[in-house]
């Protein structure tokens, strides 16, 4: 029987900047468990937020959202206390960009080809 990734858990530092930061970005709603964990919904799969863990930062594994308007979010990303660690740019498939949210975990968003402009693909350059 294939395994299906069902939830996922990221680290948070803060949980109230948290809450606010991806509430305000993607209009995600949360659960509070006790003082140190929250559940998210609204994103596509469930996850959480746990505060007795440590953001990987650029060297963990990366969570990949999906978006068409990638240069209004960018701009939100920064507006909302986020830090942009790679501008938008062209993969086969389509484009990206890619943040380090207010805990640490760099998250990417990206928009594929049939969504954007015919851009060539520059990955790895």
């Amino acid at each position: 029987m294939p395994i299906s990734i069902d939830y996922i858990e990221l680290a948070a530092t803060d949980i109230a900047a948290t809450k606010a930061f991806y509430s305000a970005l993607f209009c995600w709603t949360f659960t509070d468990w006790g003082d140190t964990y929250i559940s998210f919904e609204g994103a596509g799969i469930d996850g959480g937020f746990d505060g007795t863990r440590k953001p990987a930062g650029q060297a963990g594994t990366m969570v990949v959202l999906k978006h068409e308007d990638l240069e209004s979010l960018v701009d939100q990303v920064r507006e909302f206390g986020g830090k942009v660690t790679a501008e938008i740019f062209a993969f086969p498939g389509g484009e990206r960009f890619q943040f380090l949210d207010p805990n640490g975990n760099e998250i990417a968003v990206f928009r594929e080809r049939s969504m954007s402009a015919a851009a060539p693909d520059n990955f790895g350059d």
